[in-house]
């Protein structure tokens, strides 16, 4: 099975976000920051399954999403990843961008907006 994987140190954001995407079939995997995600992923693909997309927070504890992206580059290239974030600042962006995301979406999203983004993204 193809998964989305959320990452965010809110459970609400989480939440909303997981029900954004549900509609699109993928199962959900929910993560509370970067090290977590990581975890969960390696857990996910020992079982056969496959990474659709990540949403991900940049700031979180333990591990922010900078750091979970350039993580996640070294061993998948191509799965996409979106930036969900209150952060909007141009170099934020761009150290995003440098790190690997595919997309990029600031806080409040709303949910018809976000499953654009993710259509448009996913594999």
């Amino acid at each position: 099975m193809k998964y989305i994987v959320i990452i965010d140190d809110s459970p609400t954001i989480r939440t909303s976000v997981e029900y954004s995407v549900k509609s699109l079939g993928h199962g959900i995997q929910q993560a509370e920051n970067g090290a977590d995600a990581l975890e969960k992923i390696k857990e996910l693909k020992s079982g056969d399954n496959d990474i659709a997309l990540c949403i991900v927070d940049v700031n979180m504890p333990v591990m922010d999403g900078i750091t979970f992206i350039k993580e996640f580059r070294k061993d998948d290239k191509f799965t996409p990843i979106v930036v969900l974030t209150t952060e909007a600042e141009e170099n934020k962006i761009k150290e995003g961008k440098e790190a690997g995301a595919s997309g990029w979406m600031v806080k409040p999203f709303k949910p018809d907006q976000l499953l654009q983004v993710v259509n448009k993204l996913i594999r």
